[in-house]
């Protein structure tokens, strides 16, 4: 085989699987997906509100369901994740995920196993005890907190936008199988692997930028 026959069969290989993945709704597959590069978006946010980016910051790209951790303004890692399955949003009563700037504003898990089931964030159960069905809200959480008023901080005049009174997380899934396509109510999805890392890293305060794309 010559070399222009080697390299056209390796890259119709990798065509095909790249189809295979896309065809199969493969959740781990998001090419380009994740900007190395802080938003400026976000930067401009933190400007227009004279707040100071913390050390670590985290980002959600809903369109590509995709996160990323930066930190002291420069790319650390991606994540998989998944947003709302109903869509982008800020209103209450809407189960949609909301965009802006936010902050981690309380953590509820320490030291519990993985898989271990919240409600209304209290220990009920496991996983393992309970089902995949029951984990909605599993292993660590990271309540937000919209700094953005009017959008996603207290009442746009007309309805309450607040991320925090609608219980908006960053949280682990008793279905990680769901991980990089819309499944939540509202909520950020990691995996496990993911989350207890930065469960521990993140302080309480850490800005998250939550955008369409």
């Amino acid at each position: 085989m010559n070399t222009s026959s080697f390299l056209r069969f390796y890259y119709n290989l990798a065509l095909a699987c790249v189809t295979i993945l896309l065809a199969s709704g493969c959740a781990s597959f998001h090419p380009f997906c994740c900007k190395k590069e802080l938003p400026a978006a976000c930067l401009a946010t933190c400007q227009r509100l004279e707040i100071t980016p913390t050390k670590y910051i985290f980002t959600v790209n809903i369109a590509a369901q995709s996160a990323a951790l930066f930190e002291d303004g420069k790319f650390s890692k991606s994540f998989r994740c998944s947003t709302s399955r109903f869509g982008i949003g800020e209103k209450l009563d809407s189960f949609c995920t909301p965009r802006g700037l936010h902050r981690i504003a309380e953590k509820v898990g320490d030291g519990q196993p993985v898989g271990t089931i919240f409600k209304e964030r209290q220990v009920v159960g496991s996983v393992a005890e309970l089902g995949i069905a029951a984990g909605g809200i599993c292993t660590r959480i990271m309540w937000l907190e919209g700094l953005e008023p009017g959008y996603n901080r207290g009442s746009n005049g007309v309805v309450n936008v607040d991320t925090h009174y609608r219980e908006i997380y960053i949280h682990g899934t008793g279905n990680q199988k769901s991980l990089g396509r819309p499944a939540s109510h509202g909520c950020i999805h990691l995996a496990d692997r993911d989350l207890i890392p930065l469960y521990d890293l993140l302080p309480s305060g850490t800005l998250v930028w939550i955008a369409e794309k």
